[in-house]
């Protein structure tokens, strides 16, 4: 340090550079002190007091960018990525999340003096996502301003989160504008071609097909299209029109796959943010196959649950005839097999990755954010989709067969309706319930993986009432058919079939458990509101001059972004308990 030309502050002991050329030359020591891991030495009194350190040469230095158009970054800037990236260090050590608060507290605070730093918008991203707020990401990735194929390569750290999130609009919005990139892809390529053809640029010709394919075969470009139509469905099938009109609308069929499996490319920039740490926590290949392996099987399950939904709308309610054992109808197979050959597919991939042993992902500066399948897996949802969807087996079957042959499964569908119930109440109780953040002088404790588990179980809500119209459809008519029958016998007390019963009971039950949590996300918005988070200081982080200004407009966007999750989500259940009325039969 003897060789950098500081001069001692007479307001401090910190020695500070006396112009531009020292300050990146003390900025390269720092550097090059990351690089070799001595920051890992520190314990966490030293690094706080190298991230206050860090935060004053960074004020200091600002009196050299004071000519600096907004357009143009601070001189100084990549010492607060110096201090932002210690107190990761010290989050990831702890587990405990204020230093994930003043990170965001600074980088607001820097983002304010560089306005157009990207590196600062990516590292709030990515921060503002782990703590489960949303909200402030939409206008921090817009104001990033990606061009063309970067709505490819860090597309990712908008649409892995919006939905999870609750924030189901901005979901539907960002996958659009994603996707209108990839189609006019398509669209621009080919003329790209054909001018190069004309022009004799055929040494080009190559290289276009070459971009045209890998996008065409982008893994995230597959994930936005199936999480789009997915998402459009829980928002509006049978809310707006029905599901076999949104179904037809999408020009869906079930037998048809048409995602390039063996051709994905990830074509994901998973270091587009700096990083100086030592070579051993740079992130590995291995650590890149291992994500790309995660996001392509979750890419499965959801393609398999969208499949399974258009086979569920294109279920006819006709009666096959009963002697005809062809499992083909002009060489396509039955819609009931297909429907059978969904389900086994995706209880063996479910089954598969939970016998698998789950490493806990550390967060890595540059590194991909945790998959989806994880929570997934972890809650009942996945099971509570599935047997919705062998109910359907049970009740296509009761259809085809008629009342008077199908005791046994009429039977067995009483009692699937009285699992159905438990296992999402079970959902509900072990996984949905709990404070989402909670607060006190000293410390915020939030637990974003509520707000990813109650959108499982709102996703998982839809797919069961669509199963529920479905069972409705089927034994509507064969309720009123067996009540004209027993009219005219002038039977007047009669027995009830117990799936007639069962079905009432479920519908009932159905109806208090949406009611149930429709109240819960009401409660948890009133102790948010309640919560005046705004107005809470915290007195651990109250040493850097200026930080409590923004980091209570950190805090503000927080509370602002969980309530509008639970108020987004709150609509939706709404929505889907004003249907309900309808299944009674």
């Amino acid at each position: 340090m003897e060789v950098v030309p500081l001069s001692v502050s007479s307001e401090s002991d910190l020695a500070l550079p006396g112009d531009i050329k020292a300050m990146q030359r003390h900025m390269f020591v720092i550097q090059f002190a990351r690089l070799l891991g001595l920051h890992e030495a520190l314990d966490r009194e030293q690094k706080l007091i190298l991230v206050e350190e860090l935060m004053l040469r960074y004020k200091h230095a600002l009196e050299f960018g004071k000519s600096c158009l907004k357009t143009e970054l601070q001189f100084s800037d990549n010492y607060c990525l110096f201090a932002v990236h210690l107190l990761l260090d010290i989050w990831r050590q702890s587990g405990e999340e204020g230093p994930l608060w003043q990170s965001l507290a600074l980088l607001e605070e820097t983002l304010s003096n560089s306005p157009s730093s990207a590196q600062f918008k990516l590292l709030l991203i990515r921060i503002y996502c782990l703590l489960g707020a949303f909200e402030p990401v939409v206008d921090l990735y817009t104001s990033l301003d990606a061009k063309h194929v970067q709505h490819d390569t860090i597309g990712y750290l908008l649409t892995r989160y919006a939905e999870p999130l609750g924030h189901l609009a901005a979901a539907s919005q960002a996958c659009n504008f994603t996707l209108r990139f990839f189609h006019s892809n398509q669209k621009d390529t080919s003329e790209y071609i054909i001018q190069a053809y004309k022009y004799g640029a055929f040494e080009k010709i190559p290289e276009f097909i070459a971009f045209r394919n890998r996008l065409n075969n982008s893994l995230h470009f597959a994930q936005v299209r199936i999480e789009r139509m997915l998402l459009d469905l829980f928002l509006e099938a049978n809310v707006t029109q029905s599901l076999e009109e949104s179904i037809k609308a999408m020009g869906l069929c079930p037998d048809e796959d048409d995602i390039p499996w063996d051709n994905l490319r990830d074509n994901r920039d998973l270091t587009v943010l700096f990083s100086w740490d030592p070579k051993d926590s740079e992130l590995t290949e291995g650590q890149r196959e291992t994500s790309m392996k995660e996001e392509r099987t979750w890419l499965q399950i959801r393609s398999l649950t969208l499949r399974l939904v258009c086979a569920l709308a294109t279920i006819s309610h006709t009666v096959e005839l009963k002697n005809s054992n062809r499992t083909t109808e002009n060489g396509v197979a039955s819609k009931i097999d297909t429907l059978r050959y969904l389900i086994q597919q995706l209880e063996c991939i479910v089954q598969t990755e939970k016998k698998k042993d789950k490493q806990v992902v550390q967060f890595l500066v540059q590194g991909s954010p945790p998959a989806r399948m994880i929570t997934y897996l972890e809650s009942t949802s996945c099971w509570c989709q599935i047997n919705a969807f062998h109910l359907v087996i049970d009740v296509y079957e009761l259809d085809a067969s008629g009342l008077e042959e199908t005791l046994d499964v009429q039977n067995r569908i009483a009692n699937d309706f009285k699992a159905l119930l438990g296992q999402l109440q079970e959902l509900f109780n072990s996984k949905c319930k709990g404070s989402l953040l909670e607060a006190n002088k000293t410390n915020y404790t939030t637990r974003p993986e509520l707000l990813e588990n109650l959108v499982f179980l709102v996703e998982t809500v839809c797919i069961i009432l669509w199963v529920s119209y479905y069972c409705g459809n089927v034994l509507r008519p064969l309720k009123s058919s067996l009540q004209k029958k027993k009219k005219k016998k002038k039977e007047i007390n009669f027995a009830m079939p117990i799936v007639f019963s069962g079905f009432q009971d479920y519908v009932a039950g159905l109806q208090n458990f949406l009611s149930e949590v429709v109240y819960h996300i009401k409660e948890l918005e009133s102790a948010l509101t309640a919560l005046k988070f705004e107005e809470l200081t915290m007195d651990g982080h109250s040493a850097i001059e200026g930080e409590q200004k923004f980091s209570r407009v950190v805090r503000g966007k927080i509370q602002s972004s969980y309530l509008r999750s639970l108020q987004e989500m709150g609509e939706l259940l709404r929505k889907r308990l004003d249907t309900v009325k309808s299944l009674k039969i």
